[in-house]
């Protein structure tokens, strides 16, 4: 599964956009640097049930923005993505390619 399809995949799980997670994340003082990555995970599995995978894609995008290492990009892979900038504003307004 890319990374994108897990923030795909949190948005069918939450009914929330991840860009709008990131903005209650922030509400709650759960987006600084210094936040564990533990009490975000936490707050995700309390109020929308989402398991560690799910949770740690939201926690890289939460404290990272929508940036991902181009390793990460057009390798061919089950995890390879299609670009470097993950698209946080639902599936519905994904630009197709």
């Amino acid at each position: 599964m890319s990374f994108q399809a897990y923030l795909d995949a949190v948005e069918k799980k939450t009914g929330l956009t991840p860009r709008q997670l990131v903005g209650i994340a922030a509400a709650k003082g759960l987006a600084g640097h210094s936040v564990k990555a533990g009490e975000i995970l936490e707050w995700l599995k309390s109020d929308y049930e989402l398991g560690r995978g799910h949770g740690m894609a939201m926690v890289h995008v939460i404290k990272k923005g929508a940036l991902i290492d181009a390793k990460h990009v057009a390798t061919g892979g089950s995890h390879s993505d299609e670009s470097d900038t993950l698209w946080l504003d639902g599936v519905a307004t994904k630009p197709r390619a």
